[in-house]
């Protein structure tokens, strides 16, 4: 093996996602409804992940074309139950309606697109919806990085305003301190460090650590306007004369909009070879959502983040009752 081919192996150990998932199987396995996993990678991710206990899964979908597809792939899903669905949004509503009755206490997308899957979500009468605005967080593996970092808004909200990304800043908050995160720290990222009444972002990043200071935004430190560079690297906050808390040591990245978001993470996966788990939060429970582009380590790591939620919130409902 040459230097740079044992350089490329040591940056890319997933350290990180391993230790996620080592967390996640002291828990009991989740009970997940899988939607429409009609696929080779959408079975196998299934099944890697409940040999390691992290899931118990129910499949939803056309339960003659899931046997066949396993079978075509020899992969064995003898073990699990499966909810007979004629089509992609009829298995999104059954999903939906196995986590109503309390039979699953999360979701996970299976071949479907998302917009079937978040659909069946939101609908008002019959989906999952909460008074917290719904919204995606990324989970970034970065070689060379000494934390997980978590992105958001990166697939659900295209252009949020300031009321939707105090939701989507909750919702990260959250999910950090569910991963173990003993301090939250959230860097509002612009393209640039001061408030610039001609820069929106700007704007509503000083508004948003001001209502972290009034208590709005809760479980974290937050500070905005930051760019990328003075958010995550010690040095550059200290070039530019950033003193903050959360400057050079961010954990939470909220980013302006989608695309911003997705070319961040998305970037950081092919350039810099991280892996990304994703999930949604603020539904009634987790969603896991997976890309079919995904290693089979970063599905496995979407899983056991959404097992961590869980397990997460069933400490404090326990700690309430007490």
């Amino acid at each position: 093996m040459s230097l740079l081919e044992a350089e490329v192996v040591s940056r890319n150990n997933h350290e990180k996602f391993h230790r996620l998932v080592e967390r996640a199987q002291q828990q009991a396995p989740l009970k997940v409804a899988v939607a429409h996993p009609c696929d080779q990678v959408s079975l196998e991710s299934v099944v890697a992940a409940a040999k390691l206990r992290l899931i118990e899964p129910i499949l939803v979908g056309p339960e003659k074309r899931i046997r066949e597809v396993a079978a075509e792939h020899g992969i064995d899903i003898g073990k699990f139950e499966i909810v007979d669905a004629e089509y992609s949004q009829d298995s999104a509503a059954k999903a939906v309606e196995l986590v109503r009755e309390g039979r699953a206490e999360a979701l996970m997308k299976g071949s479907l697109h998302t917009d079937e899957l978040m659909g069946a979500v939101v609908k008002r009468d019959t989906g999952l919806r909460t008074s917290r605005r719904i919204s995606h967080c990324f989970v970034m593996d970065v070689p060379d990085h000494d934390q997980p970092l978590i992105i958001t808004d990166a697939a659900v909200n295209i252009a949020p305003d300031l009321k939707g990304k105090v939701d989507i800043t909750q919702n990260a908050i959250d999910l950090a301190k569910a991963l173990g995160a003993k301090e939250v720290r959230v860097a509002i990222l612009s393209a640039m460090e001061s408030v610039n009444p001609d820069v929106p972002s700007t704007l509503e990043a000083a508004a948003l650590c001001k209502m972290a200071d009034r208590g709005q935004i809760t479980g974290a430190l937050l500070d905005g306007p930051l760019a990328l560079d003075n958010a995550i690297s010690p040095e550059a906050a200290a070039i530019k004369k950033i003193k903050s808390p959360v400057a050079g040591r961010a954990n939470v990245l909220v980013v302006p909009d989608l695309e911003a978001g997705n070319m961040l993470a998305k970037s950081l996966s092919f350039l810099a070879d991280a892996d990304a788990a994703g999930i949604v939060l603020g539904a009634k429970v987790p969603i896991i959502l997976t890309s079919r582009a995904d290693e089979e380590t970063a599905r496995l790591a979407s899983c056991a983040v959404a097992q961590l939620i869980v397990a997460a919130r069933r400490a404090d409902a326990s700690a309430a009752i007490q």
